[in-house]
């Protein structure tokens, strides 16, 4: 499942984007240099049930903004996305 598509099911469960997401963890102090991967993957496990797999790209995008790794553009591998910078503004808002 690309990055990407995480967010996508992220929005699709939850009715929040990722821009959202971040807000909320701004808010907590979770995007601080400080605050582990765990804590902040515990938060998305418990309010709003999320995976493992799902919170990770959420982790990311609140940590490292919304730029991965351009080996995943186009690689036909598992997380293969059609660009190195997500849409953390909701699927409806993402130019075609």
């Amino acid at each position: 499942m690309s990055f990407q598509a995480y967010l996508d099911t992220i929005e699709d469960k939850t009715g929040l984007t990722p821009r959202q997401f971040i807000g909320l963890a701004e808010e907590k102090g979770y995007d601080a240099d400080s605050v582990k991967a765990g804590v902040v993957l515990e938060w998305l496990k418990t309010d709003y049930g999320l995976g493992r797999g799902h919170a990770m790209a959420l982790v990311h995008v609140i940590k490292k903004g919304p730029q991965i790794d351009a080996k995943h553009v186009g690689s036909g591998g598992t997380h293969n996305d059609d660009s190195d910078v997500l849409w953390l503004d909701g699927k409806a808002s993402r130019p075609a």
